[in-house]
């Protein structure tokens, strides 16, 4: 039975009426609520912050919406499949980093009442200065994120549609997100992206559950990466793995594939090579816990709660929602890996392992209902990349709409005009990420995101928490390390990509980059992960040049602390969106 399914599903080259109907719906329903969602934003208000007034389970929900990205849904268990229990990091992680901002950060952000993070900025330093250089790392950790849900539009689509190029994908899914963002802004998204969350907590859940009904439970799936082939009833499951994949025992090891390949490229033995697993499984892990504080596209969900108590018990309710969902992906990484070993062989695309959760259920079932179960994973995929990407360019837009254009180009243009250049501006965005997204085809979806993270950990995250908590910051300090601390984590990340993807050139000889990092596991692994050195450079930029400029502390800190901090009964927490309103808030 199980081959003749093999056999089925890889003769089936034409469109799935199942897999398509499924997807198309989803796109469909989202277009429908973008264009419903448009005719209740009416004011700046409901573009840039959906008037304030998103509740606690509708917020929770929409967050984790936007957070379960393509590298949630597809990327853990492709990467779980192609690393193993090296890549359990990155779900542990991504639920994790909400509890750095439940303690630390979305209460008092939200007292502050900003539209923006470069509004806060600029609020908490008066310094006009700092709100343009607050904008840069917006677009540049947004533009970053949205290159793997453009990867996650173009790997999908051409898995519905066979034989279409990975280009149409990426253009069809980008073009859609910013018609929605365009028509409805934050408000209009917000609704789309709650309701996203269920139907991914869905799409994930069910079909993994017939599976493992099909193949045995978790236990046995582990049980089978022991044992050169396994019995699991009433399917006889002959395991030969490709070259490419893993061994067993690096597969179930802490220490696998992932997080010891710089080392393993330089030849060490495997002794050898911990330390320097160890190092890039630690700089992973702050990377990611700390990156989720520091996403913009996540801060800016904290204005849309009615108040700082709402904001803090949304963050709970999102840990809770996200982690219930972290816990399927790595099923269907050990699932793909044990019934799906084919998929080793594919260097991009879906035919690589991101595809695992599309094409399994099809393979695994066949017929009808394994078409069916391949659609709902599918719906999911969509709803995963959709979600994420109208937040990101909600979150990029806003920036350049209200911070570029509305504070500093334009600081006496009025509500009305800002909603204009919103919707001008989403379009230049969504065209500048569809672009990117078509540069990154050959590479790991969940490998992208970590690198944003790390961005976001190593610049936004440690002004955040230092402007939040420390009196004593300065602009002066908190730029340089911003700017240095995020510019330099960008710079070492983008030295991988570059060694990596040209050695993915046929024909191209090893680059001198490639073959420096392979003689210096170290170096490559510090700049691979660079939030272990980036995140504590930020921070002691950010004391020492305070420490040096204490002079240029703003005379109202205490005011602006009491307004951070202070029980919401007071009233202060409106009192920066007061002084500016007659900016056009």
């Amino acid at each position: 039975m199980f081959h003749s399914h093999t056999l089925l599903a890889e003769a089936s080259t034409g469109i799935d009426p199942y897999i398509l109907g499924f997807s198309l719906i989803t796109v469909l329903i989202t277009i429908w609520m973008g264009f419903r969602s448009a005719k209740s934003s009416k004011s700046a208000s409901d573009f840039f912050v959906a008037g304030r007034s998103v509740s606690v389970g509708w917020n929770a929900a929409a967050i984790s919406g936007e957070y379960l990205s393509a590298a949630s849904f597809m990327g853990i268990a492709g990467m779980v499949m192609s690393a193993g229990y090296d890549a359990i990091w990155y779900p542990v992680c991504y639920a994790c980093g909400y509890l750095f901002l439940l303690l630390f950060i979305a209460g008092p952000l939200r007292r502050f009442g900003a539209y923006t993070i470069p509004d806060f900025a600029e609020g908490r330093f008066d310094s006009p200065l700092f709100r343009k250089i607050a904008v840069i790392f917006v677009l540049f950790i947004g533009f970053f994120y949205t290159m793997p849900q453009m990867k996650g539009a173009g790997l999908a689509l051409a898995f519905i549609i066979p034989g279409l190029p990975y280009w149409v994908g990426v253009v069809l899914v980008g073009a859609v997100i910013t018609l929605n963002v365009a028509l409805g802004g934050m408000k209009g998204i917000t609704l789309i992206q709650a309701c996203q969350y269920w139907l991914k907590m869905f799409a994930i859940s069910i079909p993994v559950f017939v599976l493992l009904a099909v193949y045995g439970g978790y236990g046995k799936q582990l049980e089978m990466n022991k044992t050169p082939h396994e019995v699991v009833a009433p399917i006889v499951v002959e395991k030969t793995l490709p070259a490419k994949a893993p061994k067993d025992e690096n597969w179930t090891s802490p220490f696998g594939p992932m997080t010891s390949k710089p080392a393993k490229s330089a030849g060490l033995t495997p002794e050898a090579q911990r330390p320097y697993a160890l190092l890039y499984t630690y700089s992973l892990i702050v990377a990611l816990v700390c990156g989720t504080a520091g996403l913009p596209h996540i801060l800016v969900r904290f204005y849309t709660n009615p108040d700082g108590v709402a904001a803090k018990r949304t963050t709970m309710w999102v840990m809770i929602l996200i982690g219930v969902f972290y816990l399927f992906p790595p099923l269907w990484g050990a699932l793909g890996r044990n019934h799906m070993p084919e998929l080793y062989n594919g260097l991009a695309g879906v035919k690589g392992t991101d595809g695992t959760i599309l094409r399994l259920p099809q393979k695994a079932i066949g017929g009808v209902w394994g078409n069916v179960l391949s659609g709902i994973t599918c719906a999911g995929a969509f709803a995963a990349f959709m979600s994420t990407f109208s937040g990101l360019l909600v979150s990029m837009t806003g920036a350049l709409a209200h911070d570029v254009y509305g504070r500093i180009l334009r600081p006496n243009s009025t509500p009305a005009e800002r909603m204009k250049m919103f919707k001008v501006f989403a379009v230049v965005c969504g065209a500048g990420a569809i672009l990117l997204g078509l540069c990154v085809e050959g590479f790991e979806i969940n490998k992208l995101v970590g690198w944003a993270f790390a961005i976001a950990a190593t610049s936004y995250f440690p002004l955040l928490f230092l402007a939040t908590w420390w009196r004593g910051i300065t602009m002066a300090g908190a730029a340089t390390g911003m700017l240095i601390g995020g510019f330099a984590s960008l710079a070492a990340v983008v030295t991988t990509m570059v060694a990596d993807q040209l050695n993915l050139v046929e024909g191209v000889p090893q680059n001198a980059l490639a073959s420096f990092y392979k003689l210096h596991p170290l170096l490559r692994t510090l700049a691979e992960q660079p939030a272990i050195w980036g995140l504590p450079l930020s921070i002691t930029l950010m004391i020492v040049i305070s420490k040096a400029t204490k002079a240029s502390i703003p005379s109202d800190v205490r005011m602006k602390m009491l307004v951070l901090h202070a029980p919401e009964a007071l009233g202060l927490k409106q009192e920066y969106i007061q002084e500016h309103q007659g900016a056009g808030h």
